[in-house]
């Protein structure tokens, strides 16, 4: 597949709402309010017209068309503001050509991805804490001694969640929300929470990829709506599964000083500034039966870090090999000094801020990771 380039912006609104065509038991048809983040996506090929440094254009003016909705209550703007009517709101206002994506996040643990056709996937986080070992691993690797996480799951599911209004409602089935997503997931949740996942069976071998297939097969049955289950080991690593293959994610973060050379002449970014960054590595690989995993976490950080360590606490613009120090060229960059370390990766995200950056891609995207 070709390298293709997204352009990333999140921006931050505080809003009240009500969904009234819940049922009045409901807590969510009741007057409340959330902590908003709102982001946009973007390819390259739609940037032709925007500024020099495109990331902080799209902040700029998703900012301007959220303004409105800060700290104001959503239902004078519109009739039923779910998460994905109110991203299909900012999909219309936002006025921008070529959008390839709108997310709402409402809660830290759930939200919505609104496509460039306008469907919609909604995901919810869950947590459980437990205790496993990896029973084939290699004599001293850490993960052969019996250890514990506080295990993160999303479900993501493939559906139009809210239906834009009351006479719809009656009309039709409303699909998933977030509270039948919450009923499919506590049996499971009862099961995994505070055990050792070893003593549970088809989990003799609990790797993020085994867990991530135990829980598909436990739900896609009923849940049919179900498209991914990702599995968070840690903060920083983790495994999406479809019922086909397997994604696994690994992430750092580096320190770092730059000048940007290809910006307006009076763009403060000409000056020596930094940047705590976040990148994300994504790799697709085929499972191996025996270790129960695609690529061990470990080994990819220890194949990152001769690449990692040019990053952290230096001056980006003067690395070798690179004309300047926006993230598109930093990607670039990383690629091509990862090639043939790390045959299975196939995208890297990267954050100059939160929620702000590019995402680089050669292979099958995956669902997007939630803050």
């Amino acid at each position: 597949m070709n390298n293709q380039i997204f352009y990333l912006a999140t921006v931050p609104f505080e809003s009240a709402c009500q969904i009234n065509i819940l049922p009045q038991a409901h807590p969510a048809a009741h007057l409340h309010g959330h902590s908003y983040t709102a982001s946009v996506r973007v390819p390259i090929k739609a940037t032709e017209n925007m500024a020099l440094e495109p990331v902080s254009f799209l902040k700029d003016h998703l900012q301007s068309t959220v303004e409105p909705l800060n700290y104001t209550f959503l239902n004078q703007h519109l009739e039923t503001p779910t998460d994905e009517n109110l991203a299909r709101w900012i999909h219309n206002k936002i006025d921008l050509a070529g959008i390839d994506r709108v997310a709402i996040q409402s809660t830290h643990d759930s939200g919505v991805d609104l496509d460039n056709n306008g469907h919609a996937h909604i995901w919810r986080r869950y947590r459980f804490e437990a205790a496993h070992q990896l029973p084939n691993v290699a004599q001293g690797h850490p993960c052969g001694r019996m250890h514990g996480h506080g295990f993160e799951v999303i479900l993501h599911a493939n559906q139009n969640l809210n239906l834009i209004n009351a006479d719809a409602l009656k009309k039709a089935d409303m699909g998933v929300d977030f509270e039948q997503i919450d009923r499919f997931w506590q049996p499971l949740h009862k099961q995994l929470d505070y055990t050792c996942l070893n003593d549970i069976g088809g989990l003799e071998n609990p790797t993020s990829e085994v867990l991530a297939n135990w829980i598909w097969q436990q739900l896609k049955p009923d849940f049919e709506q179900l498209s991914w289950v990702t599995v968070y080991e840690t903060h920083t690593s983790g495994c999406h599964y479809n019922g086909n293959h397997y994604r696994i994610w690994k992430e750092q973060r580096f320190e770092s000083a730059l000048r940007l050379k290809r910006v307006a002449a009076d763009d403060k970014r000409r000056q020596l500034h930094g940047h705590s960054y976040l990148i994300r590595l994504h790799l697709t690989a085929a499972l191996d039966e025996v270790m129960g995993w695609t690529v061990d976490y470990g080994d990819v950080k220890a194949l990152f870090k001769p690449v990692y360590e040019q990053l952290d606490h230096h001056r980006l613009d003067l690395l070798d090999g690179i004309d300047d120090a926006d993230v598109t060229s930093l990607l670039y960059w990383m690629k091509d000094k990862m090639a043939d370390s790390l045959p299975q990766l196939d995208r890297i995200d990267l954050f100059e801020t939160p929620g702000c950056g590019a995402v680089l891609c050669w292979g099958e995207e995956g669902p997007a990771l939630p803050d």
